[in-house]
């Protein structure tokens, strides 16, 4: 029915071809896009060491001004972060104000025995793609924070024990803590209405003081004679002046006792005697609220303006109780209700949750669970959340500011990419721990979005591949660690993915990707294919410390030949093929490309043939050494490396094929003769359904496909009862060893976190299992079982005696995968582990966490708590191919 679905509607009218956010739509201009942690990034490192953790450490964070982006407690602002509307709370005890998340870090000042670790807990409840409708949620306790226990305890313990997390503190024992409900409604697209909900979990009357927060990001300190704005009192009121976004009036509301509260204000401006024993730019700078509310100093301004403003509620709540504040957000010249925060308030609110359920119920398949479409919903909730503004210009950032004193000479992160210079919002793997964005994440971020906002994820796919971001020589870039690395080439398997999903329409969005890919592809081979014979390197691959050497920085001489990176490039010639064929349709002369990345992938196909990266006698794909004296050294580990090979597949039509082996002779030596038995050829064609023209091409033929499921199936090996895992349980027990060059190395089976310091030792590819080479694996296997058909069984799982085929397969992957979120029969969710009160508090455990990767045995989730990027992908495997642009009316 129409009008029945208004989110629904507002996305379909969302412009997927536009080139700044803002032009997408009116509905983006204000979003949640402050992060959870500016502090203790690249961006704010100005140190001549590179050391970005303890350059701006937590203890700075409260008194420094950020440079390039801010971050907040439930926090929106405007698409180009001028101005930010957030929370800050105190519950009496701590010596500072909860205006941000606490965690260690992965340097040497508050380090953490796995690396960085947020010590918070929060959830993203609820969004939707317009923003107009989010919901958060914060714990926070009423006893002293225990920043001082969280450190010292977790820099006595080493990297075999486990982390100590908030709850182990004791500090919320006797349920002695605030739950914080922050929602958020827009009245129209930049009308924002602000709900804050507090109830008292404890046993006592107990008093927090609530927050609510306006300021302006500083744009202001770092070119002379910038213009500063302002916010200032009007009528109990806050009043934003802006030169560019002019106006807003933040209506404050009054508390439950009926008063207003009182309004103070600061500048957001670096406190350099507190920090450098230096003279302030402001008698009230930017920590002057927190000593003003905490310590009772004289650090507000009396002139009631300033560029950063509170309005400071004293709510005693009994105990179980709650109480609630409004606040409303807009342009100044807007009209509004008589009573905008009085029961206009209330019906706005209404009708946006009501829209929220109407947009989620649609996405579904008519059947989910509702366990399972709550698991989806919460995954999408917290991709939106973790949209970010997101703001870096490598070249100022290496040279430094006009109004700052220069940055010390020498530093030389990122100083090829120069170029890059992007101001954005971007979807980011996790608030806290990764409040920037991963290449190769952001493809999987975007199968997801494709589902709930096709604009976006296309937006974000185009982003990597704009001037001033991918590098003049084809690069995409990785990370802002270090913007050089190499990350798994998964863009174009992730355009035709987004593609696809969205209806299969959008051309001028295919060839643009196609063009920029194209670059990137010529750069993979011209840099990791350094012996031209289609077998490929590439150092980690994002797979961190899956191998007994360091990939990236290998003690010894030769080179790694890398079974993974070849299958990367497999997926990624064959997605080129896919795309190619796609535009053929309206444009004859892509046929050239389908046979130009074909005649690729046939040469690439034959390397892997006769290179050695496939063990006849394994059975398996292996990474080899070429030593300098020519030796051959196979690393014999079975693990997710052997199994990428088998993720490069694409349907292609006879017609195609025939026209490029008539003129291409490597596609013709690829390929069997027209009239060959469908096996009779080691790499290439898997045999088609017979009542369909096309034909599926792979890197790998039935035989490997068999040899990979073995492992796969085997649930002493790779199979958990949560997905695959990244690395053998066989090595358990019987770590792996090798000696190269009298160079010992050694992997074992480490199900949970990992015990080594490799690429910083907050992630683990040495046995858990991670959503996006789980998903990969799920989806080539639905496209084999498409076209291989009923025929090919597999006993699976291995030792079982029971033969499945390719979809029952598929489907029991799927499922395996899922049941991490959902409770099982014990009563327990696995992501949440043993942590009692997220598995059997009801005000704890009425929504999963989308960890960063899991327990390869228990499926307790791991590393960072809100990796709702790429672990978004469950949500993939609940949606199918429903979207907001393709399910039925």
């Amino acid at each position: 029915m129409a009008g029945a679905d208004p989110e629904r509607d507002r996305v379909r009218g969302f412009d997927a071809g536009a080139t700044h956010l803002a032009d997408v739509t009116e509905w983006y201009r204000w979003g949640p896009y402050v992060s959870e942690r500016a502090w203790g990034t690249v961006r704010e490192d100005y140190s001549a060491d590179g050391g970005a953790w303890d350059y701006f450490p937590h203890d700075h964070a409260r008194s420094r001004a950020y440079r390039w982006s801010e971050d907040g407690l439930a926090a929106v602002c405007d698409w180009q972060q001028r101005l930010c509307l957030g929370l800050a709370l105190w519950n009496g005890a701590d010596p500072i104000l909860k205006e941000r998340l606490f965690g260690l870090t992965g340097g040497r000042i508050d380090r953490g025995n796995h690396g960085e670790d947020v010590k918070e807990y929060y959830w993203y409840v609820d969004a939707v793609p317009s923003h107009s409708w989010l919901h958060w949620r914060y714990h926070y306790p009423q006893r002293r924070f225990p920043y001082d226990d969280l450190v010292a305890e977790n820099a006595r313990r080493g990297p075999f024990d486990p982390e100590y997390e908030l709850l182990d503190t004791g500090v919320f024992d006797d349920d002695r803590y605030w739950a914080v409900d922050v929602q958020y409604a827009k009245g129209g697209p930049d009308d924002l209405l602000m709900r804050i909900v507090v109830r008292n979990a404890g046993p006592d009357e107990a008093t927090l003081h609530v927050l609510p927060t306006l300021w302006f990001r500083n744009t202001w300190s770092w070119d002379v004679g910038a213009h500063r704005p302002e916010i200032r009192a009007a009528d109990g009121d806050l009043v934003a002046s802006h030169p560019d976004l002019g106006d807003h009036t933040l209506t404050v509301g009054t508390g439950p006792d009926g008063r207003r509260p009182d309004l103070v204000f600061c500048a957001n401006d670096t406190n350099a005697a507190r920090l450098f024993a230096a003279t302030n730019p402001s008698p009230f700078p930017k920590d002057g609220i927190n000593d003003y509310v905490v310590a009772g100093t004289p650090t507000v301004d009396p002139a009631a303006r300033g560029t950063k403003a509170s309005a400071w509620y004293r709510l005693r709540v009994a105990a179980g109780g709650t109480a609630e504040l409004r606040l409303r957000l807009r342009p100044s010249g807007d009209v509004l209700p008589a009573d905008p925060l009085g029961s206009a308030f209330d019906d706005a609110i209404g009708a946006r949750r009501r829209e929220a359920d109407a947009f989620y119920a649609a996405l579904v398949p008519s059947g989910t669970p509702d366990e399972v479409a709550a698991v989806a919903r919460s995954a999408f909730a917290g991709l939106i959340w973790s949209k970010q503004f997101y703001a870096y210009d490598v070249g100022r950032w290496l040279d430094g500011d006009p109004a700052q004193p220069p940055p010390p000479p020498g530093r030389a992160r990122n100083r090829a990419w120069r170029h890059l210079a992007l101001t954005d919002v971007i979807s980011m793997p996790d608030t806290w721990e990764y409040p920037w964005f991963a290449a190769w994440d952001l493809a999987f971020h975007c199968v997801a979005w494709a589902h709930i906002d096709p604009a976006f994820a296309k937006y974000q796919l185009r982003l990597l591949c704009r001037d001033g971001v991918q590098s003049p020589d084809g690069a995409l870039p990785a990370y802002e660690w270090r913007f050089d690395d190499t990350n798994p080439p998964v863009h174009a398997w992730a355009t035709v993915k987004v593609w696809s999903l969205d209806g299969e329409r959008d051309t001028d969005f295919l060839r643009f990707m196609f063009e920029r890919l194209g670059r990137n592809f010529d750069w993979w081979v011209s840099r990791h294919d350094s012996q031209g014979d289609g077998i490929f390197t590439g150092g980690f691959l994002g797979l961190d410390n899956i191998s007994v050497f360091d990939r990236s920085n290998l003690p010894f001489g030769g080179e790694l030949e890398q079974a993974d990176a070849t299958g990367w490039m497999g997926l990624f010639t064959l997605s080129m093929v896919t795309i190619a064929q796609a535009l053929a349709r309206s444009d004859p002369a892509y046929e050239a490309e389908v046979s130009r990345y074909l005649d690729y992938f046939a040469k690439l196909a034959r390397a892997v043939d006769e290179k050695g990266l496939w063990s006849e006698r394994d059975q398996f794909f292996f990474d080899v050494l070429r030593m300098p004296s020519g030796e051959s050294v196979p690393f014999r580990i079975d693990s997710l490396v052997g199994v990428v090979p088998a993720l490069a597949a694409a349907v292609i039509t006879p017609a195609r094929l025939e026209a490029a082996r008539a003129t291409l002779p490597a596609v013709a030596e690829f390929l069997p003769p027209t009239d060959a038995p469908a096996r009779s050829h080691r790499v290439g064609v898997v045999r088609p359904l017979a009542d369909r023209p096309e034909q599926l091409i792979s890197l790998i033929d039935e035989q490997q496909l068999r040899g990979v499921f073995q492992r796969v199936a085997d649930e002493g090996q790779l199979l958990s009862p949560y997905g695959v895992r990244s690395l053998s349980a066989e090595y358990r027990d019987n770590p792996y060893v090798v000696t190269v060059d009298s160079h010992h190395g050694s992997i074992d089976y480490q199900p949970a976190e990992s015990t080594t310091t490799m690429f910083g030792g907050n992630s683990n590819w040495r046995g858990p299992v991670w959503a996006p080479l789980h998903y990969l694996l799920v989806d080539v296997v639905a496209q084999y079982a498409d076209h291989i058909g009923p025929g090919m069984t597999v006993e699976f799982p291995h030792g079982s005696g029971q033969q499945k085929t390719l979809t029952d397969v598929m489907a029991d992957l799927r499922s395996r995968f899922l049941s991490l979120f959902t409770v099982g029969p014990d009563g327990r969710r696995p992501c949440s582990g043993w942590v009692d009160r997220l598995q059997r508090d009801p005000a704890w455990n009425g929504q999963p966490l989308f960890f960063e990767y899991f327990h390869g045995d228990n499926g307790a989730g791991l590393g960072a708590s809100h990796q709702t990027g790429w672990t978004a992908l469950v949500a993939d495997l609940v949606c199918g191919m429903r979207t907001v642009t393709t399910s039925d009316d």
